[in-house]
């Protein structure tokens, strides 16, 4: 399966701006604020970045769906 979408799901905790998904991820993820997906990013390139981000997330308010 393929990652289609990767977003910021803060409706059981917030993001704390730890950094951690940058750290991680640094081809998708970014944290000006809040973790935020950069723009035109090809999942499928940077798959595994964004499961270790996933399941890296002190919060675990990062998510994705997948097709």
């Amino acid at each position: 399966m393929s990652i289609i979408n990767v977003f910021l799901d803060e409706s059981d905790d917030e993001c704390i701006s730890c950094g951690l998904c940058a750290d991680v991820g640094p081809h998708v993820f970014e944290v000006p604020d809040k973790m935020k997906v950069k723009e035109n990013i090809n999942f499928d390139e940077f798959d595994a970045e964004i499961r270790n981000a996933t399941d890296s997330c002190p919060t675990s308010v990062i998510k994705f769906e997948e097709a």
